[in-house]
């Protein structure tokens, strides 16, 4: 069965400026990411691996070119307008964590809810449900600086995932783990990535990662410079249709 993609970007350039000087980081993407998708975006530094992953997360905006957000054209929609999308739509895992220091881990993954305004019967339900899922009841009322690297990571990822995104965008998740931590969060990752559907998009350089994407998308100097399958990652979604 064929997957309707959730992403569609179409020609997607994106220029900066560095002082008087124009800096091209994309230059004409075309891409297509399907519903339950866990795809690598790699590449080196300077690759526009990061700028791409913040289009897809409707928290930048192309300089030309078009992006479809599960069929809907999210291009000339102000980012301002999208930020209902992204609180209902998008999580986030960052690879410096960002968590809030002065609140505990039950709390900054409540935060997203807060602001969804979900009741907070509700809200306690669903946190403690995603703090089981990723190991990490025992330090719910821990703050950052009381967790290690790890900890805080599962603390983001569970912050992703407590509002049931359709799309979780990942940024270098890995980068500031110890190997052994880093797979384990890796084999976080995929499995809600197979128990929830959603789907993940993970920017990255460590060749861990694109082992276990089911697709990986390769980058140099703003261009797609190659696209590779995974054949030993088993798409569930396929095998069941």
């Amino acid at each position: 069965m064929t997957r309707q993609p959730i992403i569609s970007l179409t020609n997607i350039t994106r220029e900066y400026r560095l002082g008087n000087v124009p800096v091209r980081a994309l230059e004409n993407v075309t891409l297509e990411i399907a519903h339950g998708d866990f795809l690598a975006l790699a590449g080196p530094s300077g690759s526009g691996k990061t700028t791409l992953l913040n289009l897809i997360g409707c928290i930048d905006k192309p300089d030309s070119g078009r992006i479809l957000f599960d069929g809907v054209d999210v291009t000339g929609i102000p980012l301002h307008r999208l930020s209902r999308l992204r609180l209902q739509s998008l999580g986030f895992v960052f690879q410096t964590f960002n968590l809030i220091p002065v609140l505990t881990a039950f709390e900054n993954v409540e935060y997203p809810l807060l602001m969804q305004g979900v009741p907070k019967r509700r809200r306690e339900s669903k946190v403690r449900h995603w703090l089981d899922q990723v190991g990490i009841n025992q330090q719910s009322g821990q703050r950052p600086d009381e967790m290690s690297g790890g900890q805080r990571q599962r603390v983001g990822i569970a912050r992703a995932m407590v509002g049931d995104p359709r799309l979780v965008v990942a940024d270098e998740p890995t980068a500031n783990l110890d190997s052994e931590n880093a797979s384990r969060i890796l084999d976080l990752l995929a499995r809600l990535n197979e128990t929830t559907r959603a789907t993940f998009v993970l920017s990255t350089h460590d060749p861990a990662v694109m082992a276990r994407a089911r697709r990986v998308i390769r980058l140099r100097d703003g261009r797609v410079a190659g696209e590779e399958s995974n054949p030993m990652v088993i798409d569930t979604e396929e095998v069941a249709c």
